[in-house]
């Protein structure tokens, strides 16, 4: 079994409702993710992948498609919270609104990331780990074995 790993940066801003920090506010981070997966590199000089796992490539497009198209540039709000009207108030003056089902932090974020890509790799591949910085000191992991 081998792993590999792709990463991704972005820029997204958050509201994380009922806060006590000073995080309260909405801001943003330049994110830095890691996405690593795992299977047995093809081996068939016939198939153009041939020893490879997976093609990098495929797992750009399942994390850009996925992830980082639709989160760059965009504030995350939870829309089961008071701030949803805060969220449409930002998406009525124009601005990139995604509306959440859970508090848009690192931990949950981390879980709706699995979520997105595990449903979109090929059945021989599996979902191995994902490291999410919101800063370049703090960051939250994802392990497949323990979820």
């Amino acid at each position: 079994m081998i792993r590999i790993t792709k990463i991704f940066t972005f820029e997204t801003a958050h509201v994380l409702y009922n806060y006590d920090g000073k995080c309260k506010n909405m801001h943003g981070h330049s994110y830095k993710l890691f996405v690593t997966v795992k299977g047995n590199p093809i081996n068939n000089l016939d198939d153009p992948k041939n020893g490879m796992v997976v093609d990098f490539g495929d797992i750009k497009k399942i994390v850009k498609e996925e992830i980082v198209d639709i989160w760059d540039h965009a504030v995350l709000v939870n829309g089961a919270s008071p701030h949803k009207s805060l969220g449409e108030n930002l998406q009525n003056e124009g601005h990139k609104v995604i509306f959440c089902d859970y508090q848009p932090t690192c931990e949950n974020m981390l879980y709706d990331i699995a979520s997105k890509i595990k449903s979109k790799l090929p059945s021989e591949i599996q979902l191995a780990y994902l490291k999410l910085h919101e800063t370049e000191n703090s960051y939250g992991e994802w392990l497949a074995e323990e979820n």
